[in-house]
């Protein structure tokens, strides 16, 4: 199965890998927080795109595709960046917690909670570079 990212049917497929991995479900098992991707224009991508998750213990709750920004005014984290930069995250050719440091990927929230969660930041990244198989 194709999974291009950005779509629907990636977030959706990133939801069913995040409850489906007892390696994510282990390491996030104390992760309390919902986050957005806010992926600015910037490549093929022409318009700005907002993606929502709800993540609660190693269990991703539910996800949204493009909503409406107002319907989640204040999430745990929103994860600023071009593009470009979120797709050379998933590609692996920038590692996520050198563009957080480097500001290529803006952290809006606790970057100390962030930090202190390395581990569980890290495997779902993970999570989302193993269903992505296809960039716009």
């Amino acid at each position: 199965m194709s999974v291009k990212f950005p779509s629907a049917e990636w977030l959706d497929a990133l939801q069913a890998k995040l409850n489906d991995d007892a390696r994510y479900n282990e390491v996030a098992k104390h992760w309390e927080g919902d986050l957005i991707f806010d992926i600015q224009p910037a490549g093929n991508l022409a318009q700005p795109l907002l993606m929502y998750l709800d993540l609660w213990h190693g269990k991703c709750r539910g996800v949204e595709y493009a909503p409406d920004a107002k319907k989640y005014a204040k999430p745990t984290f929103i994860l600023h960046s071009p593009y470009n930069n979120f797709t050379s995250i998933l590609l692996g050719k920038l590692d996520p917690m050198t563009a957080m440091m480097t500001s290529k990927l803006k952290v809006e929230g606790s970057l100390g909670y962030m930090m202190r969660n390395v581990p569980t930041v890290l495997d779902f990244v993970r999570c989302c570079r193993e269903i992505t198989t296809e960039i716009l």
